[in-house]
């Protein structure tokens, strides 16, 4: 089955969202998305004692390594 290509969203993304805030935006599993951070695949930015997702960052990379393919 052919892949359809992925809808860009409208809606504006924060560029940094708490971890759990993230794993609900994209209806993931929160231990799911806490082992992509521990793994270090998705970018995170620690301030204080709260970890972040640089969704600004993942987005780029995303966007550059669809061009790749």
């Amino acid at each position: 089955m052919e892949q359809q290509p992925i809808t860009p969203v409208s809606i504006p993304m924060p560029p940094l969202m708490q971890w759990r805030e993230f794993a609900d935006w994209i209806r993931m599993e929160h231990g799911v998305v806490r082992g992509w951070l521990d793994n270090g695949y998705i970018p995170t930015q620690r301030i204080g004692k709260h970890l972040l997702v640089n969704v600004a960052l993942l987005s780029k990379n995303l966007l550059e390594k669809d061009d790749l393919v």
